[in-house]
């Protein structure tokens, strides 16, 4: 049946006109095609209509955080799943399995947990040999190869970053928790600088050096004394790397007569925090007497040829002192509610408050909490340097690398809590995330260069939605990829790590 709508003398008559006739065919048929189609629409509309969703791929991640990966030097290391578990942490942090979801999801790759965990297990050192047999049939990469591979490309891209000047390095200690209620050698219960007290946990040593570029690391028992794991640090950094003698920076909890006689006894410099409130009585009262004002420094020659810097600050005066109030107000609901007891009465944070009259009723020390404000705002150093007093302390200032380090790693990163229980593979996954945080620094120096307003979490953002077709063509037959077409800020971000891998 033929049937005709008219005559178009203008474009829009001619759009009116077909859409009359395409209504009409709806109401004739129930369906319609494209009317009046050129050839060529026909072919790619047939051509689009062959593509489904497995073909179209997240590239992001492997464009931005793969090429960051390659330009520390990581790709030297030859094992692609490796790599998969670094970028995977960085665009999407999560449990092992959540990994192997994302994998076979978005990149069409297929990984079995037991594969996974095996290869965890080679990036640690083996002590039983037929398991280390087991493990290298299994995997082309030998035993302990990638951890130290990695650790050595961590410690020359550090150096490259500060042009080989690492004079001054910073060290503290973070807890990692395990969701498992169970303990072994290595996950122990113990003070929890996370607040769960209450699962098994390890400690983590960070060694970085200036900008917060990491130099290295080691795990410990999690009911271990922190101010007993610096030494052993400093002396597995030492016979790995060509570090030297720097300035070691640590603050209060490493502060011990038998850490800086081990500092001393191995040529190191250092300087620690101090615990000013806790010094002998005559030291207390001599800091006191020097009567302080806002931004000014004092120093302090000790008998073991050490000095102490002591410094005032106004801002950490009302620092201190609203945090002094408010964990009073809170010791105060305690007692109303009676859940205190004998037990806790200790020198533990602001429990020192606390004293116990006759047998039986617990109060406030207000006396104490008032001789306490004398303090608000002072803070000391201990160094054996010859820096001057403001070095010094400019010097400790730089601990916050330390903080966000472990910041980013227990946010960004999410490395804790951690679920696996075996040592090889606790260690492994530290590996994971300590590769994954020399990355994101690289970024956000790379976007600090770039003057970029993109921040490391946006990119991260940016990533996730940057997409490949992969497809075959109808006729030869060849399979081809297309990253498809990025926004305005996804092509500012992929140009600015272009250029900075580039760079040379």
């Amino acid at each position: 049946m033929m049937r005709s709508f008219g005559v178009g003398r203008t474009e829009q008559e001619l759009v009116r006109l077909e859409e009359h006739a395409r209504q009409f065919i709806i109401q004739q048929q129930g369906f319609v095609g494209e009317l009046f189609a050129d050839e060529d629409d026909v072919r790619l509309e047939d051509f689009l209509s062959t593509i489904n969703n497995s073909e179209i791929q997240v590239i992001g991640p492997e464009l931005i955080f793969g090429q960051l990966y390659d330009k520390i030097g990581y790709g030297e290391i030859k094992s692609d799943l490796f790599r998969h578990l670094v970028v995977s942490r960085l665009f999407s942090p999560g449990s092992k399995l959540k990994t192997i979801d994302y994998l076979e999801r978005y990149q069409g790759i297929t990984y079995t947990s037991d594969k996974i965990y095996r290869f965890l297990d080679t990036l640690c050192k083996q002590e039983n040999q037929s398991e280390k047999k087991r493990i290298k049939e299994q995997e082309t990469t030998p035993p302990s190869d990638i951890k130290e591979t990695i650790e050595q490309i961590t410690f020359a891209h550090t150096k490259r970053v500060l042009r080989g000047k690492i004079t001054v390095v910073f060290y503290d200690m973070t807890t990692l928790y395990f969701e498992s209620s169970d303990e072994d050698d290595l996950r122990k219960t113990g003070f929890s600088k996370d607040g769960k007290h209450q699962c098994p946990q390890i400690f983590l040593g960070l060694l970085l050096a200036g900008g917060g570029n990491p130099i290295g690391y080691e795990i410990f028992e999690g009911n271990i004394f922190e101010g007993h794991t610096l030494i052993p640090v400093l002396q597995n950094v030492e016979k790995k790397y060509s570090l030297g003698k720097p300035v070691i920076v640590a603050d209060a909890g490493l502060l011990s007569s038998d850490n800086c006689k081990s500092l001393e006894k191995g040529g190191y410099k250092y300087i620690l925090g101090a615990r000013v409130k806790k010094s002998k009585d005559v030291l207390k009262e001599k800091i006191i007497s020097l009567k302080l004002q806002n931004d000014q420094v004092a120093t302090i020659k000790q008998p073991d040829g050490t000095r102490l810097i002591v410094s005032m600050s106004d801002n950490r005066a009302k620092r201190d002192r609203y945090n002094r109030e408010k964990g009073l107000e809170k010791l105060r609901k305690r007692i109303e509610s009676g859940k205190l007891n004998k037990s806790n009465i200790n020198n533990r944070g602001y429990n020192k408050y606390l004293k116990l009259e006759g047998e039986i009723k617990i109060s406030i020390d207000e006396e104490k909490f008032i001789a306490d404000a004398a303090w608000d705002g002072i803070k000391g150093y201990v160094t054996n340097t010859k820096l001057s007093a403001q070095k010094v302390i400019d010097n400790y200032n730089n601990l916050w690398y330390i903080e966000r380090a472990f910041r980013m790693n227990k946010t960004d990163l999410r490395i804790r809590p951690i679920y696996h229980y075996l040592r090889n593979r606790i260690e492994g996954h530290i590996c994971i995330c300590f590769t994954a945080y020399t990355i994101l620094l690289e970024m956000e120096r790379m976007l600090r260069h770039a003057k970029s307003k993109i921040t490391i979490k946006r990119a991260q953002e940016l990533a996730k939605t940057m997409y490949q077709l992969k497809y075959r063509l109808p006729i030869s037959r060849f399979t081809k990829i297309k990253i498809l077409g990025m926004d305005s800020e996804q092509q500012e971000l992929y140009d600015i790590v272009t250029r900075w891998v580039n760079r040379k």
